[in-house]
């Protein structure tokens, strides 16, 4: 599969919450139930640290975005990410050049820690995150409700080999 990795924008907004609501009606990618509006998901995450993944056709087949993760001075170079592709895209490495170009645009600007939550049963993306560098720090056990069951979340992070921290 042929595809192209850019920054993201709100010329992808539609198609980016379409792929996220369809990651959330799955069931195993996060404690949403629904996607938020654009200007909700603009405003928590960092605009210089989330790609999109464009086929040749220009539709968008993947996203990854940071958030920071406090605005405590001593967790500036800390951020959380999440990464989601179209189910027909899957296993073809839009994810991992996502993740790949959230890698390199963090590091360039001095961030130490990327880190994720993970649900245990989302075997692919842990299998993603171990394979770009990531490690699982522990398993949050009961740690929310999701759908009126409680759920564990593996915390995993990857730490730069190039940016002190």
């Amino acid at each position: 599969m042929s595809f192209c990795v850019e920054p993201l924008t709100g010329t992808h907004a539609q198609e980016a919450l379409a792929i996220y609501q369809a990651g959330i009606d799955e069931g195993n990618a996060t404690f949403e139930t629904s996607a938020p509006s654009w200007a909700r998901f603009d405003a928590a995450r960092l605009p210089g640290h989330r790609f999109a993944a464009l086929g040749p056709d220009g539709k968008l087949l993947g996203w990854v975005a940071a958030s920071k993760v406090s605005d405590r001075r001593a967790y500036a170079g800390v951020v959380e990410h999440s990464v989601y592709v179209h189910p027909d895209a899957r296993g073809r490495g839009v994810a991992r050049a996502l993740l790949d170009a959230l890698i390199t645009s963090t590091e360039a600007a001095g961030i130490w820690t990327i880190q994720s939550g993970v649900f245990p049963e989302n075997t692919a993306s842990l299998e993603l995150h171990r394979r770009a560098g990531f490690r699982v720090i522990g398993t949050r056990e009961r740690i929310g409700l999701h759908h009126d069951v409680w759920r564990d979340v593996v915390l995993l992070e990857r730490r730069s080999r190039t940016v002190d921290g």
